[in-house]
């Protein structure tokens, strides 16, 4: 991963009045920035979820009833790391260190993933060099998809609108059985240079023969539906979980909105910070109550790249002051309805499959 220096430009000014007015609300309302007793209630009820439909799924008497108790849990787990896990992994969930720490370390591990290695990624290269090529992990380099102007057009390339969402439903299959395989051996693009520790190496692949034991194997053992059924259960989920994923996180940076920034040859950009996670990342329905509580804030992502160590819980109170200082300083700040957010995410793969270079559309909202 290359390491960057960025400059300053009105975005600066723009993040330094946000955070002085955000501690402000704060400190005004004798509140944290961290999780709430909404935070609390959440936390209970998506592990409770997970564990009533697990428990429905393996005492269940027909296949239909498998099938749904199956999916419903994959579900809830999947609504678990979104609201749970993405916060408690910013250190935000609630208020310890040490139960932030736990919450992730179970809600992530205990679904066959390490959680050391994905915070690290997401927290120190995602995070902080948002849609650059050979910095973000999230961008490097596709064997089959385009995502930025430096790739390499090939000529298959140019279907790759119509063939994404099918490849989409193996993100989380992918992300399960060979990208996080492929780091044990130095092997995978999708991972900054970090020194994996030895005890990460052991959890990494314990959490996945516990993965697996209950999530096919235990269920296959106990219930009288045979391997294959238990099977397409697993696939299935993996289907389901990977189309929403990538369906509430693909269309926040890969849009024809956002900007994919270069530095120059010494690693400057010509831009801070702040207004890289602006032009990078778009919002949709950001004032959303319904989207707030079940994508745990992933709506409203350019708010969370800017300010990830608030809770999601208190995104809906602090939205009007984020628009608010953004208009203030003249900062484009992309928010949009969800329909159009998704639509731009295919104009976006369209033309970077057809087009050697991209400019992206301006955004007049």
């Amino acid at each position: 991963m290359n390491k960057l220096k960025f400059s300053q430009d009105k975005g600066s000014d723009f993040y330094k009045e946000l955070i002085e007015k955000t501690d402000q609300y704060f400190s005004e309302n004798k509140i944290q920035k961290v999780g709430n007793k909404i935070m609390v209630f959440k936390i209970v009820l998506y592990f409770s979820l997970d564990v009533l439909f697990y428990s429905l799924m393996i005492t269940s008497t027909t296949t239909v009833g498998f099938y749904v108790f199956y999916l419903l849990m994959g579900l809830a787990i999947l609504l678990t790391a979104f609201n749970i896990s993405h916060d408690a992994a910013h250190g935000v969930a609630v208020k310890s260190r040490f139960w932030n720490k736990l919450l992730f370390s179970i809600s992530f591990n205990l679904q066959g993933n390490n959680a050391y290695v994905w915070g690290k990624n997401h927290n120190e290269s995602h995070h902080l060099y948002t849609n650059i090529e050979g910095s973000d992990i999230d961008v490097l380099n596709n064997p089959v998809i385009r995502m930025t102007s430096t790739q390499t057009l090939k000529s298959f390339h140019k279907y790759q609108f119509l063939y994404a969402p099918v490849l989409s439903l193996l993100y989380s299959i992918n992300w399960f059985f060979v990208r996080e395989v492929l780091m044990l051996f130095r092997k995978s693009s999708r991972t900054i240079s970090i020194n994996i520790p030895s005890i990460e190496i052991v959890k990494l692949i314990l959490f996945k023969f516990i993965y697996v034991s209950y999530m096919l194997v235990l269920p296959w053992y106990l219930l009288p539906f045979g391997f294959g059924t238990v099977l397409l259960a697993f696939f299935l989920n993996h289907f389901m979980v990977s189309i929403i994923f990538t369906s509430v996180l693909g269309v926040s940076h890969l849009s024809d909105f956002v900007q994919h920034p270069t530095p120059d040859k010494e690693g400057k950009l010509s831009i801070s910070w702040p207004t890289l996670q602006m032009c990078t990342s778009v919002d949709y329905n950001a004032s959303s109550t319904f989207l707030n509580w079940t994508l745990g804030g992933f709506n409203a992502h350019a708010m969370h790249h800017i300010l990830p160590n608030i809770s999601h819980v208190h995104y809906l109170n602090i939205l009007p002051i984020f628009i608010d200082t953004a208009r203030k300083h003249d900062v484009n700040y992309m928010n949009m309805s969800y329909g159009q957010a998704y639509k731009s995410h295919y104009r976006f793969l369209y033309k970077m499959g057809r087009q050697q270079s991209f400019i992206p559309r301006t955004y007049e909202g």
